[in-house]
């Protein structure tokens, strides 16, 4: 990839739906397989996560990269997997070796424009196991009713914003920060939620380990696309705390020192619970590496990002008969914009990164011992 055709390519990569997208992808693998979601899309059309699989079915290796976990994250997801086919890593792949996309995980969030699946719930936070009590997160309680105010008029908004810098205060910026992004299961609608059992769109990624066979393989490789936090335009390859230290140490092996954690305290993500990690971590074990490749698009404390979670959030859960009128799709849109900022600039960052990344990761799976 040269940079005159990189900044031709991410036109041809990136979409501005999830439509268009699923039409680009399957274009790009018309093999795939779909599996449907029970929800529809906001003009009532059909949506699907599609899977498509390249190689051996019986290879000992392989590499899975996953796009929309966060639903609008899906765009940038989708057009790192259409670099990964255009660059024909798939192909000639020896018999040890294969490769499976899953595109639009969570093809309901995608296609909505939210970060959260059809049920409301961030499927970052719904991966723990339902049979055990559930992670606690009591500073979340304190803040809920400010994170997501019922009265959004100016003065509610006001009073909200105070509570809130009140307790980061008293607390620290880590404190807050941690609250409500770490995950919390009391609260439906609110921010963080991670559901009371699996989602669908978790058991469309159990169901696509089953088929596929994860399980059986040696050697497993997960990517996993992000967007919204660290600088812009960077792609930071975050490990998770399910993997603990050996999990940080094997994607140093593959990636280099660039690989972060929250357990080594180098990563601009916080400890969460019931991230996807903790699937593939129960799945494989010392079998896996799984890495958030997370591109940053605007900084944290930026307005937008405050806000739009917010208004998303009241917006779902306290005026869902507006999702589809202007307002909702105000609302929507600039949860897109913040996740996908559809620059130029960004866009080719993104393709580069996600060049690098996928070679060295196919580099770590077919050498030779």
């Amino acid at each position: 990839m040269n940079l005159d055709s990189a900044k031709q390519l991410a036109s041809v990569f990136f979409s501005d739906t999830y439509l268009e997208a699923r039409q680009k992808f399957l274009a790009a693998a018309p093999k795939a397989r779909a599996y449907p979601c029970s929800i529809k899309g906001p003009s009532g059309e059909a949506l699907f996560t599609d899977a498509a699989y390249f190689g051996r079915p019986d290879a000992k290796k392989l590499l899975v990269l996953v796009s929309g976990t966060h639903g609008p994250e899906g765009y940038c997801g989708s057009a790192a997997q259409l670099t990964f086919l255009h660059a024909k890593f798939h192909e000639g792949l020896p018999s040890s070796t294969a490769v499976l996309c899953i595109h639009a995980l969570n093809c309901y969030g995608f296609a909505w424009d939210r970060r959260v699946t059809a049920e409301g719930c961030d499927l970052n936070r719904n991966f723990v196991d339902f049979s055990e009590p559930l992670p606690a997160n009591p500073d979340y309680e304190e803040l809920h009713q400010h994170l997501v105010p019922a009265d959004t008029s100016q003065e509610g908004l006001r009073r909200a914003d105070a509570a809130i810098a009140a307790y980061g205060s008293a607390h620290g910026a880590q404190k807050l920060r941690e609250a409500w992004t770490s995950g919390q299961y009391t609260r439906p609608g609110g921010r963080g939620y991670g559901g009371k059992e699996p989602t669908e769109a978790r058991r469309t990624l159990e169901r696509i380990a089953m088929d596929f066979d994860v399980t059986a393989r040696d050697q497993v490789v997960i990517i996993d696309y992000h967007t919204g936090l660290g600088p812009y335009g960077y792609g930071e390859l975050q490990c998770e705390q399910p993997s603990g230290l050996d999990g940080y140490e094997r994607a140093v092996k593959i990636f280099g020192p660039s690989v972060t954690s929250p357990e080594v305290g180098n990563s601009s993500g916080v400890n969460i619970s019931g991230c996807q990690d903790a699937f593939w971590e129960r799945a494989l074990g010392d079998r896996h590496t799984y890495i958030a490749l997370e591109f940053g698009t605007f900084a944290p404390n930026d307005v937008r990002a405050q806000n739009i979670g917010r208004n998303e959030a009241w917006l779902f859960l306290h005026r869902p008969e507006d999702v589809n009128s202007e307002l909702g799709r105000k609302i929507r849109n600039a949860s897109k914009l913040y996740f996908y900022p559809q620059s130029p600039d960004w866009e080719e960052m993104i393709l580069w990164r996600s060049h690098l990344v996928h070679r060295q990761a196919m580099e770590a799976l077919t050498k030779r011992g």
